[in-house]
């Protein structure tokens, strides 16, 4: 399993960063959403450390979606799913690659996020870096493993049937909630709701969602093959 996973890593790397589209795609549409916000203020005015931090967290979804969506089509494009459900290795590697494939694009979109949301929104970083740094992850995690999921579902179907993703969307609602709480901190420096239950809720979506992705992805995948 960790060969075939490590195989889709290497694989999914390589064709989105040389062709770049669904990247670029992502990027720009996360940068946009940044920028229409900051829009909104009037001279003078700036957006609170909280709302910094859900503009962040929505430009992060939404480069998600679009991620996966590229990740996954990169086999229907010549049919080759048909070849990754023929390996002997557990078809869960898929999803654990792809997951992990999509984490490293993630976080690396993040890092022109972040920077974007400071200059254009007007915040600085002034709170402990520790907690956001771990909510960064954990919550990214999330978003991976879900992303994975989705991914899965919305390839080979029609048109209308690969909007299906978007449905689910509300289920990323309590980990954008716990990556905002703990962002408006690292935004302010103040902590008034406290950083363990935010870490905690983002730990429990997590382990939710590594299972079901373990459980469910070989049905949601495998589909009519």
């Amino acid at each position: 399993m960790l060969r075939m996973t490590l195989a889709v890593i290497r694989k999914d790397m390589t064709l989105t960063l040389l062709r770049g589209n669904g990247l670029v795609q992502a990027l720009l549409l996360g940068l946009l959403l940044i920028f229409v916000f900051s829009l909104s203020q009037g001279v003078g005015e700036s957006l609170s450390a909280r709302s910094a931090a859900a503009v962040f967290w929505l430009s992060s979804a939404f480069c998600q979606i679009l991620m996966f969506n590229q990740l996954y089509a990169l086999e229907e494009v010549n049919n080759s799913r048909l070849g990754l459900l023929l390996s002997p290795a557990p078809i869960q590697a898929i999803w654990l690659g792809k997951a992990i494939a999509g984490f490293v694009l993630l976080l690396s979109a993040q890092c022109i996020f972040l920077p974007a949301t400071v200059i254009f929104l007007g915040k600085s970083l002034s709170g402990p870096p520790g907690p956001s740094l771990v909510i960064l992850l954990l919550t990214d995690t999330g978003m991976c493993a879900l992303g994975s999921l989705l991914g899965a579902l919305a390839q080979g179907q029609t048109a209308r049937e690969a909007l299906l993703g978007i449905v689910f969307f509300p289920l990323l609602t309590p980990l954008l909630l716990a990556g905002t709480g703990i962002g408006a901190q690292a935004f302010d420096g103040i902590d008034p709701d406290g950083s363990s239950a935010w870490l905690g809720l983002a730990s429990a979506f997590d382990a939710i969602f590594l299972a079901a992705g373990l459980l469910l992805f070989a049905f949601l995948y495998a589909g009519d093959e």
